[in-house]
């Protein structure tokens, strides 16, 4: 029996192959967003290793509703941080099939503002 895949698979897989044309080695800032929670990686592609990350459920969050913009800006911040410490100063954006709006459009400005390039 064929497994069907939903319309967010199809959307998410979509944006994912879009980018691994466009990103000439450059790791990718990829965003999660549950109902509580928000998180973002830096990940290399080539070697397969998360380079940094960040979350909404980091010790640096204790008692912050991990589930508004705000958060999602502390969390850009973050996460550009731990990526400028390791290294990497240009990625490629993957929303992960979710809209440029809201929390995910917060998390990329916050990121862009502490330093990240895309």
């Amino acid at each position: 029996m064929v497994k069907k895949i939903s319309k967010d698979d199809r959307r998410k897989k979509r944006v994912r192959m879009r980018l691994r044309k466009l990103a000439n080695g450059k790791p990718r800032l990829s965003v999660f967003r549950s109902s509580q929670h928000i998180y973002a990686q830096v990940i290399d592609d080539e070697n397969g290793v998360t380079v940094a990350a960040a979350s909404s459920k980091d010790k640096d969050f204790s008692g912050q509703k991990g589930s508004d913009k705000e958060a999602a800006g502390l969390v850009g911040k973050l996460v550009a941080e731990r990526a400028k410490t390791a290294g990497v100063e240009t990625v490629i954006f993957d929303r992960g099939g979710y809209l440029f709006h809201g929390r995910v459009k917060a998390l990329a400005e916050a990121a862009r503002e502490a330093g990240l390039k895309f």
